[in-house]
């Protein structure tokens, strides 16, 4: 079996040996087995969680990589009528704890027909698209939340 030593950031996903398409969700990992397009089958076993970037790779102990791209996903599209009316809708879907990838003309979100019907109800244009979803990943998401330094823990 081959195991992942470690990942390398987008950009350094050239000549590798297979490659492996993961949705958002799934690029967010520690441990797990993965197997790529050609059968290449990897085990991934980090000692934190990372991200795997789109166009990224994971180094392999022998040297060589597994190149790492985004899914499509089913998203929605959520535009407004100006600037002020998206940062209002932005705040609402932040409010849900719903990731969310933001644009300077839109945001994507994942399709959710509660969210849709809450959105348009604020005045949003909700488009259905599928494509590739790299929502932001929040303050909490780098580190433990029993850390000393993490946000919540902090004193001032």
């Amino acid at each position: 079996m081959l195991r992942a030593k470690a990942h390398l950031p987008a950009g350094h996903g050239h000549d590798v040996i297979d490659t492996i398409t993961l949705a958002h969700d799934e690029r967010r990992l520690r441990r797990k087995l993965l197997t790529g397009r050609n059968g290449t089958e990897v085990t991934v076993d980090f000692p934190n969680t990372v991200t795997l970037d789109h166009a990224g790779a994971l180094e392999l102990e022998d040297g060589r990589r597994i190149g790492i791209l985004a899914a499509s996903e089913l998203l929605y599209a959520v535009s407004a009528r100006d600037t002020a009316h998206l940062l209002r809708l932005a705040w609402h879907i932040g409010n849900r704890h719903t990731p969310a990838q933001l644009e300077a003309g839109r945001i994507l979100i994942k399709r959710d027909h509660v969210l849709k019907t809450m959105l348009e109800g604020l005045g949003a244009t909700v488009a259905e698209v599928t494509e590739p979803f790299f929502a932001e990943h929040g303050a909490y998401h780098s580190h433990s939340h029993a850390e000393p330094s993490h946000a919540l823990l902090a004193r001032k």
